[in-house]
């Protein structure tokens, strides 16, 4: 195999190893493409299927099939029995398979001749030290805010210091960062015997001995994490921190075709639609449903609604009239549109009649928002998304009730609240300055010489050098 540090002006070869879902998997795609087309760099992408959902195979096709210079490499996981997690989350099943796999990836590396790896957060633990075998950097690219990756990072240090107390977990003050609330952290890691737990608090404690970690996000929208991270506030011996993003789109999947949803959108006036959206990862119960279409109704503005209910895409077979109550659709046909079909996100918040976003927050949405200028309402349902609330808020890219439930807790957001919340984001011109000029800053970061450029450039030089970073 060729060594990492090979003759000067070769170009580096770059192998990507995402995770699970979406939320992980477009980012890869997107730092692939910035690599290979405009930073010198050969890169690969580690796929494994089948996939878990439909939106990622179909994802993953596109991506190959716009960008050629992109390798595939196909992974095959060793057998699972995912009878050992009995009604655990498919795709945090899927990280568990990916971990336990990972020792297979030795071969794999050696057979494309790679000269670094950039992994998941999911699946840094376990792939340090096959990239340590192979005498590899191993870079990791977090997929969620600056935030997140702060608590991640500190996360193991906290349990330690609090081990015994009984309390449980509860606010945690992340040093030169801020505190995050005991209300906003991820519902899984107050089990310490969840899957998810023993998998974060692990990735968590092996960040310090990979060779540099990249971030989607850039310093306009988290200043104090950005910056803390890369001043080594956060955790001791810490590699550097890149901040990256936002990573670009990188590819056009195939509209359904039954889907109108630009032409519809074309239709409407300038700054008029509230665009809702819940992203591809969770399903959100019925009786929530029926009252964010109630809210929406009342709230009297055009919507564009993409409707999911279920976890796995290929599961979802209900009927959009029996999701949303009796006589919905037809109430608001002249108004709204409503649709189960896959839509391209970024098309839809560069349009010029979008004014609104109501998100679940997932973090390729709030840079997605970031990016084109699109104020948020945060409606945050599990995971990371109350911490990228708390960073929309800080921000001032949108605004978020901190007070309404999510999964796992007691009662719905009820229909006269929404529509309120709509109403008053949809009247503030403040808010939608504010978001505008964070568009600028993302479009500065990204444009040559801009902080976020310089990070990637540094990325592809330490690639370039193949030095490997151990502890």
């Amino acid at each position: 195999m060729p060594s990492s540090g090979d003759a000067a002006g070769r170009r580096p070869h770059v192998v990507l190893i995402p995770s699970a879902g979406m939320g992980h998997l477009v980012p890869f795609g997107r730092l692939a493409v910035a690599l290979s087309s405009g930073h010198g760099c050969d890169v690969s992408l580690v796929t494994v299927l089948p996939t878990v959902s439909t939106a990622e195979s179909k994802h993953l096709d596109a991506l190959f099939d716009a960008f050629p210079a992109v390798r595939r490499l196909d992974f095959e996981l060793a057998p699972f029995d995912a009878s050992e997690f009995p009604r655990a989350d498919p795709f945090f099943l899927r990280f568990e398979a990916m971990r336990r796999s990972a020792p297979l990836l030795g071969p794999l590396l050696t057979g494309a001749g790679a000269s670094a790896l950039a992994t998941d957060i999911a699946l840094t633990s376990v792939v340090i030290p096959v990239a340590k075998e192979q005498g590899l950097p191993c870079h990791i690219l977090f997929t969620a805010s600056a935030a997140m990756l702060s608590l991640c990072a500190y996360f193991p240090t906290y349990l330690d210091a609090n081990a015994g107390d009984g309390g449980g977990v509860g606010d945690v003050d992340i040093p030169g960062v801020y505190r995050i609330p005991k209300a906003s952290i991820p519902q899984a890691l107050h089990d310490p015997n969840h899957l998810f737990t023993r998998q974060f608090v692990a990735n968590g404690r092996s960040l310090t001995s990979a060779a540099g970690i990249l971030v989607n996000t850039f310093d306009a929208l988290e200043p104090e994490a950005v910056a803390a991270l890369q001043q080594g506030k956060v955790a001791s011996g810490f590699p550097p921190v890149f901040a990256v993003g936002p990573l670009l789109p990188a590819s056009n999947q195939a509209k359904d075709p039954q889907a109108n949803y630009m032409e519809w959108l074309d239709a409407q006036p300038a700054r008029s639609v509230v665009y809702v959206s819940f992203g591809s990862r969770k399903a959100i119960s019925g009786e929530q449903l029926r009252e964010l279409a109630a809210g929406l109704e009342t709230s009297g503005h055009r919507f564009l609604w993409v409707v999911k209910s279920t976890v796995v895409d290929r599961d979802d077979a209900a009927e959009l009239g029996e999701l949303l109550g009796e006589g919905f659709l037809e109430r608001v046909e002249k108004r709204g549109l409503v649709t189960k079909a896959w839509v391209d996100q970024e098309e839809v918040l560069k349009h010029e009649s979008v004014a609104l976003f109501v998100s679940h927050c997932g973090w390729n949405s709030v840079t997605e928002a970031a990016a084109s200028g699109v104020p948020v309402l945060a409606l945050p349902r599990f995971g990371d998304q109350r911490v990228n609330s708390g960073v929309v808020a800080r921000a001032g890219l949108g605004v978020w009730a901190d007070t309404w439930s999510w999964e796992g807790e007691a009662g719905v957001i009820g229909a006269e609240e929404i529509s309120e919340k709509v109403k008053a984001a949809m009247a503030d011109e403040a808010l939608r300055r504010k978001a505008a000029s964070l568009a600028k800053a993302a479009a500065k970061a990204v444009a040559g010489g801009g902080s976020s450029h310089r990070c990637l450039v540094e990325f592809a030089r330490l690639c370039q050098g193949g030095t490997c970073r151990t502890n």
